[in-house]
């Protein structure tokens, strides 16, 4: 079959091999995949910036696919079913935080860029019946990462008020899609014009020029403040929300591609009574209740780009460019 695996010896440190089509083990599934989606992880890992890098693996951990072969202890009643596919290894049993061992489809465990894949039957959803396999291969880790932001960590209701940053990432989409289906009053900030025009004709309340040394100003004047804050860059942003979260709010961080703040304004954290949470993907359980969550509020992911896996490598250059405005996909 044929793989985009992470390789040492290319200047783009990604290339097309062929590999075997995984055996089918006691335990696990055997899935064709329909499509795949990126995240920045995969990009990291092909710019050496990811911990635990191994070459030969294949990179992807978010697929939708059907149920071709299944091993000896799996129910023959998977065969034939369409199946999203859930990216968390070994979390662990404490549901506050992963384990030392856990990992993510992808690195190092084969994952999703390649024909088959082979996973165990506990990592397997139902593909929700609303979503194409595009839609729904967009949907795992991002979705994951914004249910457990929003709700485990911010607390978001019906009614909050939440700012989600950075609206242009697969993440972020996610967010803000959750957070209006949840009933709460979603705000955006991007660095892009179109991107803010966009979020807001798909119903932002509004939304903010982040290189706009005044836009907390017309932000909180808007808001009236935020409940939680949903941040994927990190940095000296954090100031920046410091001044427009609500007392008791929450600022949940789940991405540092802005770096560390060179300072921290204690005195607004404390005063504020607010809170800051870190963030990571989620715990099996909240897996299934974002599933559930989606088929409930019938929410679509955004979707930028959908094209055939052969063309993989532009779907790479364009995350590393950031253009995209949703979820890079690949059809097989």
């Amino acid at each position: 079959m044929k793989a985009l695996q992470l390789v040492d010896e290319e200047s783009d440190k990604i290339a097309f091999r062929e590999i075997d089509i995984p055996k089918t083990e006691r335990t696990k599934v055997l899935i064709k995949l329909k499509a795949a989606a990126l995240n920045h992880r995969d990009q990291w890992c092909r710019q050496g910036m990811y911990p635990g890098l191994k070459y030969e693996v294949t990179l992807g951990s978010d697929g939708a696919g059907v149920v071709e072969k299944v091993g000896d202890d799996v129910n023959q009643s998977w065969i034939g079913k369409e199946v999203i596919l859930n990216p968390n290894i070994d979390w662990g049993s404490n549901p506050v935080a992963q384990s030392n061992s856990y990992h993510i489809l992808g690195m190092p465990t084969n994952g999703t860029f390649a024909e088959y894949v082979m996973v165990d039957v506990d990592r397997l959803a139902a593909k929700p019946e609303h979503l194409s396999f595009s839609e729904a291969a967009a949907l795992p880790l991002a979705g994951l990462t914004a249910y457990r932001a929003l709700f485990t960590k911010g607390l978001v209701k019906d009614g909050s008020n939440v700012l989600v940053t950075g609206i242009g990432g697969g993440v972020a989409q996610m967010a803000f899609f959750l957070a209006k289906a949840a009933g709460a009053n979603v705000y955006i900030t991007s660095g892009n014009q179109d991107k803010i025009d966009l979020a807001v004709k798909n119903g932002a309340q509004a939304g903010y020029n982040y290189k706009d040394e005044n836009w907390t100003k017309t932000a909180k004047a808007d808001s009236k403040g935020f409940d939680a804050i949903i941040d994927s860059g990190g940095g000296d942003l954090i100031n920046q929300y410091l001044k427009v979260i609500n007392p008791g709010g929450r600022i949940v961080c789940y991405g540092s591609t802005s770096g560390t703040p060179k300072n921290l304004d204690v005195f607004r954290l404390f005063w504020s009574q607010a809170s800051i949470h870190g963030s990571t993907m989620g715990n099996d359980q909240e897996f299934v209740d974002m599933i559930g969550f989606v088929n409930e509020h019938k929410v679509i992911p955004a979707v930028d780009s959908v094209r055939p896996f052969d063309q993989a490598v532009s779907a790479f250059d364009e995350m590393k460019a950031g253009s995209q405005n949703g979820k890079l996909v690949l059809e097989f």
